[in-house]
């Protein structure tokens, strides 16, 4: 299967790939993404077999950015397809569906002509389909016609329901998180931010440093959190209590940690432990994270059934009020084309839902801004959909992490291989997408809470320059607007 890159109508010969994969049924990428190559101003790829293959990567917008894209799944052929075309294609379909579901675009003249003016652009692309040249240049046109409809049409959407739902007094203060950093309590700034703004505090949990030494715990840190936050009478969410990466694993688990059994029985005293001692004080505990995602002992699919029914059931036999969650990591999943460990995202949510593991909530993160699998930068309209997704999954959904940056500095965050919304991350857009995306995740009824990742620079953040304070503890337009937030929620003039 070929795909040929076209830029202003010629082939582009300069093109770079980033964030790529293949993908099949349910958009569940392919693990032999990786066989892809840039070819005289064309995209090679190896499928896997003769099963219909879509292609998503970073690609440049003009007027809007450059964001993840996908075409449809395509079966192989000898011909080349455009690309350009196949892009506009899929957003097209993409938007006929959501059409039909939010049923706003017949309401909103705006929307209307929009809808009407990138159909029109795709036609034309489709007539001048033997001249791939000209097609490119109407497939471009329409694009970016229907990135600017998408987003409308998201956030138009979003509006609606969110209206409708601080009308029917849906929300607590509560529902508005933060997570905090441990070490950064000292500064009476950083304590004041979180506390005044946040009913909802969020504390880390790294197995790491807190059994050191088998058997040998120190609770120093989140006895402070505690002391500090339950004093105000926050509620108090704390995990991922398991995480297997290696920064999340004690060094003498990743050295011995080989048995299986051992390994289950290690997590259980470890879950029940931090739990039974902390039953008083937290609300939600973050049993397990990043499951799907990464699994440092190459457990197999039964084997990391049984490590989350595990974990769960430790936790909720040491404490049986608190609100036991699962939380997943990249809901796309592009990290599944490259980790033959892993699992994709929802199909996780699904085997363990299906399993009847006892868990009340399931948590997802949703961190962008990187060149990292899973981080790209996304339209509102692709974050919706994914949203959505969790409609059909019989427990409540909590966004326990959500940030971008307020810089494109960094080699990581550069808009060419990180993506970029509207222009390069400052202030002002960090401050602008935060206001977008929470109205958005707070219209759906069943997203009961949503955690910004960070509360000030500098701390162990995903992306740099993702807090809501500077490094020292002054408020961002971000934290603002965040603020701003908060008084809607509460219907507070």
């Amino acid at each position: 299967m070929r795909f040929e890159v076209y830029k202003s109508g010629n082939l582009d010969k300069d093109f770079v790939i980033h964030g790529a994969s293949l993908f099949g049924a349910d958009r569940i990428p392919f693990r032999n993404s990786k066989y892809m190559a840039l070819k005289n101003g064309g995209i090679d790829c190896a499928p896997r077999g003769s099963e219909p293959a879509g292609l998503s990567l970073l690609w440049p917008v003009e007027g809007f950015g450059n964001v993840i894209l996908y075409t449809t799944r395509l079966p192989e052929r000898s011909e080349p397809y455009i690309l350009n075309l196949e892009l506009a294609r899929a957003k097209l379909m993409e938007i006929y569906i959501k059409r039909e579901e939010w049923a706003v675009v017949e309401q909103n003249a705006e929307l209307s002509e929009l809808f009407d003016k990138a159909k029109d652009s795709f036609v034309m692309a489709l007539d001048n389909i033997n001249d791939q040249s000209k097609a490119s240049v109407f497939a471009d046109a329409c694009i970016q016609k229907a990135m600017v409809l998408s987003e409308k049409m998201a956030l138009t959407y979003a509006d609606m329901l969110f209206a409708a739902r601080l009308k029917n007094k849906g929300f607590s203060r509560s529902s508005l998180g933060c997570k905090i950093e441990p070490a950064q309590l000292g500064s009476k700034n950083y304590l004041k931010a979180a506390s005044e703004l946040f009913a909802h505090i969020s504390v880390p949990i790294n197995w790491a440093k807190m059994e050191p030494v088998k058997g040998q715990y120190d609770f120093t840190e989140l006895d402070r959190c505690v002391k500090v936050f339950g004093q105000k009478r926050l509620l108090i969410s704390a995990g991922p209590l398991l995480r297997f990466e290696p920064e999340f694993l004690p060094e003498w688990m990743r050295k011995d940690g080989k048995d299986f059994e051992r390994i289950r029985q290690d997590c259980y005293e470890f879950v029940s432990k931090v739990v039974t001692r902390y039953a008083r004080y937290i609300h939600i505990w973050q049993v397990i994270g990043a499951m799907n995602a990464c699994n440092y002992f190459k457990f197999s699919f039964d084997r990391i059934l049984e490590i989350t029914r595990t974990a769960c059931l430790a936790a909720r036999e040491a404490d049986n009020r608190s609100l036991k969650m699962i939380e997943i990591i990249y809901p796309w999943g592009e990290y599944y084309a490259h980790d033959y460990d892993t699992v994709p995202p929802l199909v996780y949510v699904d085997m363990v839902t299906q399993a009847g593991i006892n868990f009340d909530a399931i948590g997802v993160q949703m961190i962008f801004g990187k060149d990292s699998p899973g981080m790209h930068i996304r339209d509102m309209m692709q974050i919706s959909s994914m949203l959505d997704k969790f409609f059909n999954v019989s427990k409540p959904l909590h966004i326990t992490s959500v940030s971008v940056p307020d810089t494109s500095s960094t080699p990581a965050q550069s808009p060419d291989s990180a993506g970029m919304w509207r222009s390069p991350w400052s202030q002002n857009l960090q401050a602008r997408w935060i206001e977008d995306f929470y109205k958005i995740a707070f219209s759906k009824p069943y997203i009961n809470t949503v955690t910004y990742s960070s509360l000030a620079d500098g701390a162990d953040g995903l992306v740099v320059g993702g807090g809501l304070l500077s490094e020292k503890y002054k408020p961002k337009k971000a934290f603002v607007e965040m603020a701003k937030m908060q008084k809607q929620l509460l219907q507070k003039k």
